[in-house]
Formats: structure tokens, sequence, C-alpha cells
């Protein structure tokens, strides 16, 4: 059985997740995609839930409660998760909340593009890179 990669996107926006879905269908690669709906859910989970190690964790900048910076924040208290690559991913484009997330430690921050062909393209970079 080929082992697929666990990939964890955290976004509030149901319309948003079922996108970045297709996106990755689309992409072909095996990719097994768990989407929590909040910062506060994803790190609850990530603790609870030891076993469940991603290599890739996509994180909307945007949310209620605890937004993605602030989740950030406490991803990278999270030992086991040293290796995971964390990108932003965001409608909202760079200024001081791109900088300040690469400051502290995301990988990368991704505006969600208007069409689906960039963010399979997007993906497909990320994942190939991995």
């Amino acid at each position: 059985m080929i082992e697929s990669t666990q990939c964890l996107l955290v976004d509030d926006d149901k319309d948003d997740q079922d996108i970045f879905l297709i996106c990755i269908k689309k992409t072909g690669k095996n990719i097994n995609c768990k989407i929590l709906d909040s910062g506060v859910e994803a790190i609850s989970y990530l603790l609870s839930k030891i076993e469940y190690t991603p290599e890739f964790i996509f994180l909307d900048v945007n949310m209620p409660k605890m937004n993605g910076i602030a989740s950030l924040k406490e991803l990278k208290k999270i030992k086991r998760l040293e290796k995971t690559k964390i990108f932003m991913y965001s409608t909202t484009s760079g200024g001081s909340t791109s900088s300040e997330a690469l400051e502290l430690g995301a990988n990368d921050f991704i505006i969600k593009p208007v069409k689906t062909a960039e963010l399979v393209n997007k993906l497909n970079q990320i994942f190939t890179t991995a």
C-alpha cells in the first residue's frame, strides 16, 4: 500500500475548504487532507492525537477566536511538528501579516487565488519539493 502524504487545512470558510480539496485532487498526488474549522480546534486536535503528524499545514489567517498568526505561534510550540511545513493561506495579501508569519517560522504565505488552476500549480510546487 502506498502511503499518502498527510496534510491539514485549518480554515473556517466551507467554500474555501471545498476549493482546496478539489485542487488537491487535481494535483494527482496521493494527499490525505484533514480539515479543521478553527485554530482552537486544530491545536486541540493536534495535542490530543499525538499519533497524527501532518507533513503540511495550511492555516487561514482570518479566523474567529484564534487567528492564523496566533495558531502558528501555538503550532510552533508542539515539538513533533518541527519538521512540518506550515503555510499561511489568506485572501488578504502580504503586508505586516505575511512578514510576521514568516518571522514566526511559516514556510510561505499563499494568497488564495481567484482561479483554481493557480492553486493547483502552487500545491504541485509545494508537494513536489517536499
